[in-house]
């Protein structure tokens, strides 16, 4: 245990003297140009994996990274992270992009049809990649519904509406039912035994476990190979909920769900996948006119969100979605009908 310690701190001074020395080490190397972690000056192998482990892959992780961050994950000082923090911005190009450059980005967005002209409608032409689609409800209003739906969807071609890829399915209040993709592959005749295959379900049992099966998503695309085209989280809220109990909590509870909001919108940006969580509502009883429910998660979930969609029961069975919130499109409903090939129009 003592040698351990004494280890640690040996490579701790020798990461300080080689940092103390960013001068010289740019001279020598004025030819290498600092673009990925391994060629920061004073990191060793070990704290490379440390880094990596902890989600710090690229330059830009460590550059928008907090002292605080780096520390944690590595056991360095702090004044060894401000300057591997400050050695990644400075070599890092954050340049700006012209709105025709980030028009010509969006052109490989693709859009996950549902099966409902109305509700594709609603969204812009289906559910996005590269966005969160968040929808909120009480129970029986159809949020896993459709998250069964895109599970098999996401697999067409994207000539026939699906993204032609996988899917991750985070399950944290045991709703994936196998059963249901099967009545779904039947109405839309697709191989049931493959369409189940490309779905890869995790049960996550508390916050910590399901912010970690996100951040192992990378890894199915990265060392795998697996083209995930869609992640579900279905519930987001569920655990956070539960585990943080009282107004004393809320400021640590707020702070667990934006973290794990921005590992999402990360991951679907830069692998070009579709997001979709579903959200638990509380009800507010100081509320006398209109709906008195209101999602969980407050501004955090809000803001984090590319677009909100407010699910309801409506009448003769059918179900109402009403867009809350989007960059691009307006305030509006579609009503639709959960049948056992899929959804339907009304």
């Amino acid at each position: 245990m003592v040698d351990h310690k004494k280890k640690t701190q040996k490579e701790e001074n020798e990461m300080e003297q080689e940092l103390e020395q960013p001068e010289e080490t740019t001279e020598n190397s004025t030819n290498k140009k600092i673009q990925s972690i391994s060629d920061l000056p004073g990191i060793g192998a070990a704290t490379i994996e440390k880094l990596e482990k902890s989600g710090f892959t690229d330059l830009m992780s460590i550059a928008v990274a907090t002292p605080g961050e780096l520390v944690g994950a590595t056991e360095m000082s702090e004044a060894t992270a401000k300057k591997v923090i400050s050695i990644a911005r400075s070599n890092l190009e954050m340049n700006f992009e012209s709105g025709e450059e980030i028009l010509r980005k969006r052109e490989s967005i693709n859009k996950i049809t549902t099966g409902s002209k109305e509700l594709d409608k609603l969204l812009g032409g289906g559910f996005e990649t590269a966005a969160i689609t968040e929808c909120f409800g009480q129970y029986g209003s159809g949020k896993s519904q459709i998250a069964h739906v895109l599970s098999v969807r996401c697999q067409l071609p994207t000539e026939k509406g699906g993204a032609g890829g996988m899917v991750v399915f985070i399950d944290t209040e045991n709703t994936f039912r196998p059963e249901r993709i099967v009545q779904i592959s039947k109405g839309l005749n697709l191989d049931q035994e493959q369409v189940l295959k490309n779905i890869k379900v995790a049960r996550a049992f508390n916050s910590d476990h399901q912010m970690l099966l996100a951040e192992k998503v990378e890894d199915l695309i990265k060392k795998q190979k697996l083209p995930i085209k869609l992640l579900i989280v279905d519930s987001l809220t569920a655990h956070f909920r539960a585990e943080f109990i009282g107004r004393g909590t809320l400021a640590e509870r707020q702070q667990k769900i934006n973290k794990h909001m921005h590992t999402l919108m990360k991951l679907a940006d830069k692998y070009n996948f579709a997001v979709y969580v579903t959200n638990q509502v509380m009800s507010k009883p100081d509320v006398f006119f209109g709906d008195p429910t209101e999602a969980i998660g407050g501004h955090i979930v809000a803001h984090n969100s590319t677009y909100r969609i407010y699910l309801r029961r409506g009448k003769k069975g059918s179900r109402v979605a009403k867009m809350v919130d989007s960059p691009n499109m307006p305030e509006s409903e579609a009503i639709f009908f959960v049948e056992e090939k899929g959804i339907k129009d009304a």
